[in-house]
């Protein structure tokens, strides 16, 4: 049995963790904000964190001490962090993600092979909407897509990317990738690609129907991780898309 530990344990995704992980028939424990995160890792296996950015920098500084693998599913992330985790994956096994949901990453992968195929005369915008608590805008999921579809187009998303839209705005950028953030009600997480051609449009969605979905793949992938030597990996490896 596994023992997995959840960075963030009281927030909703930790609850889903607890009950995917049980579920799975793995051992789970976990602390949120204040709680002894070096005795959380020096307990488990595998670390799972779906916390805040702010607290990552000491549970990577953590997991490496005790040469513990860690799934960060944490959005809103900024250069720095990824620097630390960067730095981190040359002693630790590292998986980070904006979504842990198995078909997410599934299509995020046709996204990717879709953009690839088509040429610039088709744009591409993300969609999305979450839950009116949500506080990060675009979704970490969406970039997560943006990310393919810039992937395949052979783009930089820095700087082809087309955001906030207000009032009279400039034509739409051949090429670029738009985005479109919706807030509301209790919406777990919907996600839309679209691509719209001269009179014809192709749209890849995702529809999260439950929490559970993320929680699920979380569990997978850290189970995963476990074999794996330190580096930075990705949801597709574990799926083995890439």
């Amino acid at each position: 049995m596994t023992s997995i530990g959840i960075i963030g344990s009281e927030g909703r995704m930790g609850v889903a963790l607890a009950a995917a992980i049980s579920e799975a028939g793995q051992q789970g424990g976990g602390i949120d904000r204040g709680g002894n995160v070096l005795k959380l890792v020096s307990e488990s296996d595998v670390l799972v964190d779906f916390s805040s950015p702010a607290g990552l920098e000491a549970t990577l500084d953590a997991c490496v001490a005790a040469h513990r693998p860690i799934l960060i599913g944490t959005t809103g992330l900024e250069e720095r962090h990824h620097y630390l985790i960067d730095d981190a994956a040359k002693d630790i096994a590292v998986l980070q993600t904006g979504n842990t949901s198995l078909g997410v990453t599934l299509l995020a992968h046709l996204v990717r092979e879709a953009a690839k195929r088509l040429d610039p005369g088709w744009d591409i915008e993300v969609v999305e909407m979450h839950h009116r608590m949500k506080v990060d805008a675009p979704s970490g999921t969406a970039l997560l897509l943006g990310q393919a579809a810039a992937e395949g187009r052979g783009i930089s998303l820095e700087t082809g990317a087309e955001r906030g839209r207000d009032g009279v705005t400039r034509a739409r950028g051949r090429g670029n990738i738009g985005f479109a953030s919706l807030r509301g009600g209790t919406v777990a997480g919907d996600h839309d690609v679209i691509f719209a051609g001269d009179e014809e449009m192709i749209t890849l969605s995702h529809r999260a129907e439950s929490r559970m979905i993320f929680a699920r793949g979380a569990v997978r992938a850290a189970l995963w991780l476990l074999n794996q030597k330190p580096d930075r990996y990705t949801m597709p490896q574990v799926l083995g898309l890439n």
